[in-house]
């Protein structure tokens, strides 16, 4: 809109025509700037709302790091405060220094055939002592061929010809053995080597070339072999106190799907599926029967299922709130930030001491704090007018658009007892940051291999995936899970007693 201001002209004639023709001129150019205010408000509300967005990144918000792209922010602002994680091995780190064995698997002598002072022959003088330096290395690697030879005989007495029973596994003239598959599979499920690197790996190492097609089998006839577990796993975790559970977009096939994680301390399951919602927590098959507190971070999914508490993960809050203080400049975000650190710190604290639960006056000062932040929040954010009613025969309009700041303080407010949970249940964590770090692993693999090709390729692998993390979880040699897989006898983790 363009400000059309009155002439020299039209203000003299107004002038000359008496009072009311003032009036009616600057009439109208108020109403001009009216119009041009409301219009300047409109685009400033649009504006902060564009500079909002693009200042989010995954420092103040819930979107993944690879969305920040080349304008990846610097990691200067961490909301870890410096000192709380010094440098050097942490309290409890168990150190891996070299020691020396006492039953060596080798022993090399180095003896002394002449004095290195005089010349004179020590080869026939007996040694007093040893000095010993061990080596530790690894054995040249090569494929070993065994060949499996059963006997026919044919009986004198009846004619009948008799074969010998070969051991179970070996049923083709020619194949490779379970420690060439529990290569393949340890390769590409535990470190995301693809399949035609994993391939020459082995030939490296080995000399033996192993086709593409019998690497991808293995992992396949090992994904087979862990059923049980998997079904333990799922078990474990339907009757687990406290469950974590995330989801994020998968490439299969080329096409978006979900990766769903379920985790705990000591187990992890992974589900592949086309959709994000409840279809897809009710195929996992672990929500529908979850009875213990279920942490997430709030996707309106998780709260279908009503039979089971939830908590909220304030690592995302923590996001949010520092991204309302610096885009918006409000303080009560701040305020609010800090406040939830310091609670998590009362909570670290009381636990490290013993303690089962903060004392009541504590829990209570807490929360009034916590009340008073919000309330401070909504003062700076008043509720906008509700948007007026429509005209006979119009659409009726939605609920209206409300600014980040209120969106994230009607949250808090309304899901106060789970994003609080943690402060009166110690069993509660903090944060969700268990089931994000369970679903980066997967991640690293799709950045590596760019996406799975087919959804059986990629449930497959999620579930050699959930094998593999609950093993290392139990501290289970990932390897040796492998390998016991592949003797039909998969780790199984043992359910804690009640």
């Amino acid at each position: 809109m363009n400000l059309r201001l009155p002439t020299r002209d039209e203000i003299h004639r107004a002038f000359l025509e008496g009072e009311e023709a003032i009036v009616e001129l600057f009439a109208q150019v108020g109403q001009q700037v009216e119009a041009l205010a409301r219009q300047l408000e409109t685009q400033a509300a649009a504006l902060n709302d564009l500079q909002a967005r693009l200042a989010k990144t995954s420092a103040n918000s819930s979107k993944p790091p690879s969305s920040d792209g080349y304008a990846k922010p610097k990691r200067t602002t961490s909301l870890r405060k410096p000192g709380q994680k010094p440098l050097g091995g942490q309290p409890g780190h168990r150190g891996d220094t070299l020691e020396r064995v006492a039953t060596p698997d080798r022993t090399e002598f180095h003896p002394v055939a002449a004095c290195g002072e005089c010349g004179m022959s020590l080869v026939d003088v007996v040694a007093t002592t040893h000095d010993e330096r061990q080596v530790f290395d690894i054995p040249a690697i090569r494929i070993e061929v065994t060949a499996h030879r059963a006997e026919v005989k044919t009986c004198p007495g009846c004619g009948t010809e008799n074969r010998g029973v070969f051991p179970v596994g070996v049923s083709g003239p020619v194949q490779y053995g379970p420690e060439v598959k529990t290569w393949a599979t340890y390769f590409q499920t535990q470190h995301f080597v693809p399949v035609e690197r994993t391939a020459q790996i082995i030939e490296d190492l080995t000399g033996q070339r192993v086709a593409e097609a019998t690497l991808m089998k293995a992992q396949r006839e090992c994904a087979a072999l862990i059923a049980p577990a998997t079904a333990a796993i799922k078990a474990q975790l339907r009757d687990a106190p406290v469950a974590h559970f995330d989801e994020s977009g998968l490439r299969v096939a080329g096409t978006l799907q979900w990766l769903h994680v379920a985790s705990t301390e000591r187990l992890t399951d992974y589900t592949v599926h086309p959709q994000r919602g409840q279809a897809a927590m009710d195929a996992a098959g672990i929500l529908p029967g979850f009875a213990g507190r279920a942490v997430h971070d709030h996707w309106k999914s998780y709260f279908t299922y009503a039979d089971s508490p939830h908590a909220l993960c304030n690592a995302h809050h923590l996001r949010e709130l520092k991204f309302i203080h610096e885009q918006y400049g409000q303080g009560w975000a701040e305020t609010l930030a800090k406040l939830l650190v310091e609670m998590k710190t009362a909570v670290d604290t009381a636990r490290d001491d013993g303690q089962r639960a903060l004392p009541p006056d504590t829990g209570v000062a807490f929360e009034q704090r916590y009340e008073e932040a919000l309330k401070a929040g909504y003062q700076r954010n008043p509720r906008p007018p509700p948007p007026p009613p429509p005209v006979s025969g119009g659409k009726k309009r939605g609920r209206p658009a409300q600014p980040p700041p209120l969106n994230l303080l009607d949250r808090l407010r309304d899901f106060k007892t789970e994003t609080l949970a943690f402060l009166h249940d110690f069993r509660v964590p903090f944060d969700n940051n268990l089931a994000e770090r369970d679903v980066r692993m997967v991640k690293v693999k799709q950045k590596v291999s760019g996406g799975f090709r087919t959804p059986d390729g990629a449930q497959g692998f999620a579930q050699l995936r959930g094998y593999l993390s609950t093993a290392r979880k139990n501290a289970m040699n990932v390897f040796a899970a492998i390998r016991d897989a592949f003797a039909g006898c998969p780790f199984i983790p043992t359910a804690p007693s009640a």
